[in-house]
């Protein structure tokens, strides 16, 4: 076997030795045997929630051992073909095998990071909001980028994408725009992205064509579960109706049906501009109640919650991510180090790198340039 397969092999084995871990996998099997047993409970939808929190459980474990299975049954079965073609002087068989194991390593390593998605919210849904930032009409176009960004990420994911409320920019973009994010660990993936995004190029809107730098603040926070009791005091909480201002068309409301929800003690503020006014209150309480669970996951995480505390203005001094297209073309995630020239497939949605490695950084408490220095 080659230097370079065997290395494959060796990565892939790494991660099926943390898949494992993370699986407690000697007790893998009878625990699913447990839960089998109490699926076939005739009393169990007596409890609806309870059941479903069950058969959730249940199919988050089956889906681990089926993965854990997979990635070991697919390397045993391609190392034999390898060994098969080696012994046959079979130069084609044993490509074939060891572009399979390329690809079964990118399919492990996903897997490994899925696994260490285990935080108390990590399975959630999520609301993702953009906020434009200094740089007047520049910024409104960046949110309008970064919007259209995470949606393209979204929808790469297979994630169910439904846009909350949206603010036209005077002259181009986006004032802001509030997104709920439904799939399997959306909010463990996006969790990541919280913070001020900058952006440097040449204006479109300049005709001097001189480099332009703009910002914009994005806050992901996780949808509540409908058994997290997340109690708001009604005295706490200002709610006005107005009429929304999104991009235009037919879906502009005309009547005064969007709703503002402030609350006092924090001073969040969400937003949703449905054409129900009835949907908009239910929506905007739903979101009120996850920013005020997010506060309370902050207090739980005294990094995370140093950084809610200090994130200031979008502006400078305050981004998590760089994206340069002008005078060269680089996308650099200024805590983690990982960085691509590729800002084109970004601004696309190719952004698993970014999230793997902050998620990466998250876990072991080191960048990957503290790693690489060690």
């Amino acid at each position: 076997m080659r230097a370079e397969t065997q290395n494959i092999v060796t990565e892939i084995e790494k991660s099926l030795e943390l898949l494992a871990q993370r699986l407690d996998w000697e007790t893998a099997e009878f625990r699913l045997e447990e839960f089998n047993a109490r699926v076939e409970d005739p009393g169990l939808w007596d409890d609806p929630e309870a059941a479903q929190k069950l058969m959730r459980e249940r199919q988050m474990l089956v889906d681990a051992i089926d993965t854990y299975k997979g990635i070991k049954q697919d390397l045993a079965d391609n190392m034999e073909l390898i060994e098969l073609g080696e012994m046959e002087e079979d130069e084609e068989v044993v490509t074939d095998a060891e572009d399979a194991l390329k690809a079964l390593k990118d399919k492990a390593a996903e897997k490994e990071l899925e696994a260490l998605l285990d935080g108390e919210a990590d399975g959630n849904d999520t609301f993702l909001e953009i906020n434009a930032g200094a740089g007047g009409t520049e910024s409104c176009d960046w949110a309008s980028m970064l919007a259209r960004m995470y949606v393209r990420w979204a929808e790469k994911k297979g994630y169910k994408v439904e846009l909350q409320s949206e603010s036209a920019g005077e002259e181009a973009g986006i004032k802001s725009a509030a997104y709920k994010i439904s799939g399997p660990n959306a909010y463990g993936w996006l969790k990541s992205e919280s913070g001020v995004h900058r952006l440097v190029r040449i204006s479109p809107y300049d005709s001097a064509a001189k480099r332009h730098t703009s910002f914009c603040s994005v806050w992901v926070y996780p949808v509540v579960d409908d058994n997290i009791d997340i109690e708001v005091n009604p005295a706490d909480i200002r709610i006005d109706t107005y009429r929304s201002s999104g991009a235009g068309g037919q879906h502009v409301n005309t009547t005064d049906s969007a709703v503002r929800i402030t609350h006092h003690p924090t001073g969040i503020v969400v937003t949703s501009s449905e054409k129900s006014q009835h949907q908009n209150r239910d929506i905007a309480m739903k979101a009120l109640k996850s920013r005020l669970y997010q506060l309370e996951l902050d207090r739980r995480n005294a990094a995370i919650n140093e950084a809610h505390e200090n994130k200031g203005d979008a502006g400078w001094g305050n981004q998590i991510r760089s994206y340069v297209l002008q005078p060269y073309q680089m996308v650099k995630d200024l805590r983690t180090g990982h960085e691509t020239s590729d800002t084109k497939g970004v601004l696309d949605g190719d952004l698993d790198g970014f999230m793997a490695a902050t998620l990466a950084m998250n876990v072991s408490g080191k960048s990957r340039a503290d790693a690489q220095a060690e």
